[in-house]
């Protein structure tokens, strides 16, 4: 409990700062609240000065009645401007948090390693991001809306009670802290049901995602019984605990509003005894009943009120546990790299993602400009992981990696990335234009640039039978391309860069053979005096590399040229015999 309330304290601090920057429109909303509470809390009074003045049949001032009713007028049109005014600037104030606590986690995001993104689900991150901060949002809106002018409520019927008849207000104040009792006992229970309904939406979000994104696989195999096993399973989980906490916080407003009309009996017995003995004008009963009314409604909304902030704190921590997590190392003293000269040096690197289980050990690799190094094993040797380590994806954990003669640990990581274009087997196209997606890396070239590297990938004959040519909308990760459409303006798009080192990770393994043969044509004029790394399985798209590097858990067992490396009659042989043999 201990632990949960440091949290709890930990979430409300760090909301109130990003409050904090709209101060002066808090201050405002507080100040129209006051205004809206004020002018409320006078309009009985007045309402009991007229029945005063009611004193009996045939003798009533009417006089006196007008005058009091167009005072009521005019506070009730003042009560309706300022309540309007401070339901606007609560909703500037926020939607405003809102927009800078998204803007914020999402920048975090960017910013965090990948190693955060390859352990975690990734509906999980999503729905913090969008469903957990929109739950915080609808809290934060009703506090602001229904907290202030509640407690000021409170507090100003208390004051204007005081004034009138100290005795009764003391009924009041005994009976009260029953109602606060009763509020708080649940607020702390549904915290928890809470936070744990947020979680399993989370899951459950991450499980939608995880089947809209590979429904072909999963139709492919008949996974779909499995699936809504899965998906029931989860969505009875959050039934379950959303009913829990639903529950818990429903019994909030019933509880206080038994508590609240304890307090409107008390104040009714107490003022009739006091009006039969002459301390109270009927007129002064009419204002306590009317005061003890709108003293015990706010227990009512702020009770709804706590439990939709319990909600809303349960699902900000959620948010906040994210923006916690450690970023990318920063990059103090970092270098920027210019235009690398093509020299890249492994040095006794070690490397493993689970510090348990060793991947990289003690690598060592001298690659002079404009080589191209082959890399090839069997599946989980390293190839990938040493791609990520020459992107500096992850850093390496014993050893260095030079590139131009300097640490990549020394430079800046985006200076690093732009001396690279990458081809990966996993393609990725945005939604919007194929222009759009060609031009990612160089979002300044002119039309007849990105037409030049199209050609040079082979892709300018498919895009010009579009609709729209390179004007066409695509969906996100190019759901309307074809997979080898897809990889071929992934070429192009690292065509139309031209940086000085590639990396081609499987980049031509949806491609068909006839135009497998022009893409290696192609690539051969664009490696012509840059450092390449080759990754390939199919053995007879590497022959031309100047170094082939065979790797086996984690290791370079063997390196040469592809006919020096079949005369050694080892792995290598093996693994190219495996796919020519007769």
């Amino acid at each position: 409990m201990n632990k949960q309330w440091k949290q709890h304290k930990s979430t409300l601090s760090r909301i109130l700062n990003y409050i904090g920057v709209y101060k002066w429109l808090v201050l405002f909303s507080l100040a129209l609240a006051g205004v809206s509470v004020a002018s409320t809390l006078y309009v009985p009074i007045l309402v009991g000065e007229g029945v005063d003045l009611i004193l009996g049949p045939g003798n009533v001032d009417f006089a006196g009645l007008a005058v009091i009713l167009k005072q009521i007028a005019a506070i009730v049109l003042l009560t309706a401007l300022a309540q309007w005014l401070m339901n606007h600037i609560n909703n500037q104030i926020t939607y405003h948090v809102v927009k800078d606590i998204r803007t914020r986690a999402f920048n975090h995001l960017e910013v965090l390693p990948l190693s955060y993104l390859d352990t975690h689900l990734y509906g999980d991150t999503i729905s913090r991001i969008i469903a957990d901060i929109d739950q915080f949002s609808e809290g934060l809106l009703m506090g602001f809306t229904q907290l202030f002018t509640g407690v000021l409520t409170i507090l100003g019927t208390l004051g204007f009670m005081l004034a009138v008849n100290p005795l009764i207000t003391v009924v009041v104040v005994v009976v009260t802290p029953l109602s606060l009792f009763v509020a708080s006992y649940i607020a702390k229970k549904t915290y928890a049901m809470f936070q744990l309904q947020s979680k399993t939406r989370g899951e459950l979000t991450s499980l939608v995602d995880e089947m809209i994104g590979n429904q072909k696989v999963v139709q492919a195999f008949g996974y779909e019984k499995e699936a809504e096993k899965r998906f029931e399973e989860i969505n009875e989980r959050l039934r379950s605990c959303s009913l829990r906490a639903i529950f818990f916080s429903s019994i909030t407003n019933p509880a206080t509003r038994f508590v609240n009309s304890m307090v409107y009996a008390s104040v009714g017995v107490a003022g009739a005894y006091a009006a039969i003995k002459g301390l109270l004008s009927v007129g002064q009963l009419s204002i306590f009943l009317s005061y003890a009314n709108q003293y015990t409604k706010p227990f009512n909304e702020i009770s709804g009120v706590v439990t939709e902030l319990q909600n809303a704190l349960a699902c900000a921590a959620r948010v906040f546990e994210l923006m916690d997590e450690p970023a990318i190392s920063p990059e103090n003293n970092a270098v920027r790299l210019e235009k690398a000269d093509g020299r890249v040096a492994l040095q006794d690197v070690s490397f493993s993602y689970n510090p348990e289980n060793p991947l990289i050990e003690h690598l060592n690799l001298d690659v002079k400009p404009g080589q191209r190094i082959a890399i090839v094993g069997p599946t989980g040797c390293g190839k990938t992981t040493l791609i990520n380590l020459l992107m500096r994806f992850y850093d390496v954990r014993g050893g260095e990696i030079r590139v131009s003669g300097m640490d990549i640990r020394r430079v800046t990581r985006k200076s690093l990335r732009a001396n690279y274009g990458m081809v990966l087997q996993e393609t990725w196209l945005k939604s919007g234009t194929i222009r759009e997606n060609i031009a990612y890396g160089k979002p300044e070239a002119s039309l007849e640039e990105i037409i030049q590297a199209a050609k040079a990938a082979h892709a300018h004959s498919f895009i010009k039978r579009m609709h729209d040519g390179y004007d066409t909308i695509i969906s996100e990760d190019g759901g309307n391309l074809s997979q080898g459409q897809k990889q071929l303006l992934c070429i192009a798009r690292v065509m139309l860069c031209l940086p000085p080192m590639l990396i081609l990770d499987e980049a031509t393994s949806s491609i068909d053979t006839r135009t497998e043969i022009r893409i290696q044509k192609a690539f051969a004029t664009m490696m012509q005096g840059r450092t390449s790394f080759i990754v390939a399985h199919r053995l007879s798209t590497i022959r031309e590399a100047d170094v082939i590097l065979v790797m086996k858990d984690g290791h370079i067992i063997e390196q040469g040229t592809h006919d020096t490396l079949l005369t050694q009659n080892g792995f290598y042989k093996n693994l190219y015999e495996s796919q020519f043999s007769r």
